[in-house]
């Protein structure tokens, strides 16, 4: 049986939602993954991607476009191969959407724009290059704890209202100043707001024209929601690849592309796995977040929103995410109820580049030692809370109230909480982190106020604000 041809046509024979059967004459069917084209009734064109042949003539696909309107007996007209998106300069400062379509009011692509199919092999192993620059955000707790290297991944996990879309939108903000590449922004079931939101914060930022805003928003049919991350990073590899420039993939949030995906897996009537997820799941997981790579003299590094359903890190999709990347970031609600932001848990937080020959003996002994002080400080928090700080030894006591100074420091107002706020933002970079952490540590701020070290950028400013507040009294 020969590939289908675009000059096969078919005829669409049922429509449920966004699951479409279309039956050709010849034997000759589009492939799983292609897509198909079918006449809308205002002369738009639907696009569709099989997902299952159903015997020798029929096809059942999945929308990646609203149904509304289509009609049995519309005409399908295969592309010949996958959903082909726009790439290259072409794109640099526009919005698109799944399929590549133009999403905002600055007119329409160049005809002879090049495009690139969505689905492709992740690159082999032996065309990796690895790499140990890293990425300075300015963030101290990230910069610290979480360190980001090109080509490497960053994922943020947390639960509803704990910070993740305002720390994406922190690490835009800290990185676009400093970092020269290409940025690729998936929206993945994105709401309105925080789409216009981002155009609106990269307008004034004077960063659009290097970024390329893709979305699937929230209102669309789970097709469009779980197709859009490949159309993102379709266009980081053409980057990548062709034009060798580094390029930062930022996606918020990954669930809901791993949630669109069960939604998919149950319209096809595929049986639920664990926790009503998809039998899929871990091989979806993996086609996108292997294609994530340095490949020669270029690399794509990602930062990814994880939303984590009922605060349970045991959840079966949070599980799988998280063991394809290298920075896991974990943020608290606990520490979000203290005040505490950004919410960054120091010591469930961890990153396989904390190792002292990517960033150094020192740098890695002070994270080492801040994460054991915190943790050592939550140890006897319950006994803290029932009997009170006096009945610690002194060491402990000493290790508590380090403890509770290093929480503070490590806590940073954000440019764009500064409307809220009205705390200008800060960036720190990383030796002035170390150095705070190390003086902290060594006793040097052990009869400073607390509040002294709260919501500043470094050390030198909590010693201005501890004597402003020592003249004041």
């Amino acid at each position: 049986m020969g590939p289908v041809t675009p000059d096969t046509t078919g005829r669409v024979v049922a429509i449920r939602g966004a699951v479409v059967d279309v039956r050709f004459d010849t034997e000759r069917l589009p492939r799983i993954n292609e897509a198909v084209s079918i006449a809308g009734p205002d002369g738009s064109a639907v696009m569709i991607e099989i997902q299952a042949h159903l015997d020798t003539h029929t096809v059942r696909g999945i929308a990646l476009q609203a149904t509304n309107g289509l009609r049995r007996g519309a005409e399908a007209q295969p592309v010949g191969g996958p959903v082909e998106v726009p790439v290259g300069e072409a794109v640099l400062g526009r919005l698109l959407d799944v399929t590549g379509r133009i999403g905002d009011a600055g007119g329409a692509l160049p005809a002879d724009v090049k495009r690139s199919p969505i689905h492709r092999a992740a690159p082999p192993f032996r065309a990796r290059s690895g790499t140990a620059e890293l990425f300075h955000t300015g963030i101290k707790v990230f910069d610290l704890l979480t360190p980001l290297a090109k080509g490497s991944k960053a994922a943020m996990f947390g639960g509803a209202g704990v910070g993740k879309t305002v720390l994406v939108m922190e690490l835009i903000h800290a990185m676009v100043s400093t970092y020269r590449g290409i940025s690729v922004f998936s929206g993945v079931g994105e709401r309105s707001r925080e789409g216009h939101e981002l155009l609106q914060e990269m307008t004034a930022a004077g960063v659009l024209d290097r970024t390329v805003l893709v979305y699937g928003q929230m209102n669309e049919p789970p097709g469009a929601r779980w197709r859009v991350p490949l159309t993102a990073l379709t266009i980081a590899e053409s980057f990548r690849d062709e034009a060798h420039q580094d390029v930062l993939l930022l996606m918020d949030n990954v669930f809901r592309f791993v949630q669109a995906g069960a939604e998919v897996s149950g319209l096809l009537g595929r049986l639920p796995s664990r926790v009503g997820y998809q039998p899929t799941l871990a091989t979806e997981v993996a086609e996108l977040q292997e294609r994530i790579a340095s490949a020669g003299d270029a690399a794509v590094t990602a930062i990814e929103a994880v939303y984590v359903p009922a605060d349970d890190f045991t959840d079966p999709a949070v599980m799988t995410i998280a063991s394809h990347v290298d920075s896991m970031v974990v943020l608290s609600r606990a520490m979000a109820a203290d005040g505490m932001y950004p919410a960054i848990d120091p010591v469930e937080s961890s990153s396989v580049l904390l190792d002292p020959l990517i960033l150094g003996e020192a740098h890695v002994a002070v994270a080492n030692e801040v994460r054991r002080a915190i943790e050592h400080y939550r140890g006897l928090q319950d006994v803290i809370s029932l009997l009170g700080m006096e009945e610690l030894g002194s060491e402990d006591r000493r290790i508590v109230e380090r403890a509770r100074r290093l929480q503070r420091f490590l806590t940073q107002p954000f440019t764009v909480t500064e409307a809220f706020t009205g705390i200008p933002g800060r960036s720190v970079a990383l030796e002035d982190t170390i150095a705070g952490c190390k003086a902290i540590l060594a006793g040097e701020c052990d009869d400073w106020d607390e509040s002294a070290l709260y919501m500043i950028g470094t050390l030198d400013e909590a010693r201005e604000k501890q004597a402003a507040g020592k003249d004041a009294a």
